[in-house]
C-alpha cells in the first residue's frame, strides 16, 4: 500500500462510514481499483481508519460521554447486542458472502428500501422523536435487529440502522444520530476484536500510511457528520437511494 493508497482509503472510510452508503462496500471496490490485495498488513490499516471514525463520533457528541447519560447508553448497548451475536455466531460464513457482486446487489436492494420507506414516510414533527434520548427500550431494540442486515456487505450498518430508526418513528434528524451513537459499541467491538486478531500486522506495516490515514479518515469522518445534519435540516434520504441504485448498477456492469 503507498501513501497515495493510504489517503485515497482514509477518504473514503471517513466519508462513507456515517453515511447509509456502506463504508465496507465502497473500501472493496476502492481496493479493487488500486490493485490493493486484502493482506494482514492492510487489515491493520483498515483496523486504525475505523478506530479514527470512531474518535471522530467522540468528539462530536462529547457532551454524551459522560456518566449522566447511562440510561442512553443501556439502549445502544441493548441495540448493539443483536448484531454483535449475529456477528459473532456467524462470522465465517458472513465473511463468504463478500464479493462485487454481493456488494453491488445490495446496494440497488438498499437504494430501493430508501426510497419505498421515504414515499410512505410522513415527518409529523409533533409524533416523531427528535431527541435520542426520547427513544425508548422498545424503538432501540427494534433499531439494533434492523442493524444486523448490515453484516451483509454492501447492505451499510448506517442505511440499516437509520432505516429501522425510522420505520419505528424517529425523526430523520435522530435517526442519524441514533446511527452515529451507535456506531461507537458497535466498531469499538469489531476494532478490539480486529486488534486482538491482528496486532502482529502492526509491526509489519508502515507507520507513515498509518498515521496519514488515521488523520485523513478522523478529519474526514469528523466534517461529514455535521455536514450530514446540515443536509437533513432540508433534504430527504431519497438521493442517497437513487445513489445507491446507480452505485450497484455500475459496479455489476464494471466487473461482468
Amino acid at each position: 500500500m503507498t501513501l497515495f493508497d493510504s489517503v485515497i482509503l482514509g477518504i473514503i472510510e471517513g466519508f462513507t462510514e456515517f453515511l447509509p452508503i456502506s463504508s465496507t462496500g465502497h473500501l472493496i471496490v476502492a481496493s479493487e481499483f488500486l490493485g490493493i490485495d486484502q493482506t494482514s498488513v492492510t487489515k491493520a490499516y483498515e483496523v486504525i481508519i475505523q478506530f479514527a471514525a470512531i474518535l471522530a463520533v467522540v468528539l462530536n457528541y462529547k457532551e454524551k460521554f459522560t456518566p449522566k447519560k447511562i440510561e442512553l447508553w443501556s439502549k445502544l448497548i441493548l441495540a448493539f447486542i443483536p448484531i454483535g451475536t449475529v456477528g459473532f455466531l456467524f462470522s465465517h460464513q458472513i465473511k463468504e458472502l463478500f464479493s462485487i457482486n454481493v456488494v453491488a446487489i445490495m446496494f440497488i436492494i438498499g437504494g430501493i428500501v430508501f426510497l419505498i420507506v421515504e414515499k410512505f414516510y410522513i415527518p409529523n414533527e409533533e409524533k416523531l422523536i427528535d431527541d435520542v434520548e426520547q427513544v425508548s427500550y422498545k424503538q432501540a431494540l427494534l433499531i439494533g435487529v434492523a442493524q444486523v442486515f448490515a453484516l451483509v456487505p454492501g447492505t451499510s450498518r448506517a442505511g440499516s440502522s437509520i432505516i429501522g430508526a425510522l420505520l419505528v418513528g424517529l425523526s430523520r434528524k435522530a435517526s442519524a444520530e441514533f446511527s452515529f451513537l451507535l456506531a461507537f459499541p458497535v466498531m469499538s467491538a469489531v476494532t478490539a476484536y480486529d486488534l486482538l486478531k491482528h496486532y502482529n500486522e502492526f509491526s509489519g506495516a508502515n507507520l507513515l500510511n498509518l498515521g496519514v490515514g488515521f488523520i485523513v479518515s478522523f478529519i474526514v469522518a469528523f466534517i461529514t457528520i455535521k455536514l450530514f445534519l446540515k443536509f437533513l435540516e432540508k433534504f430527504t434520504f431519497v438521493a442517497f437511494g437513487i445513489y445507491r441504485i446507480l452505485f450497484g448498477i455500475l459496479l455489476l456492469i464494471l466487473f461482468h
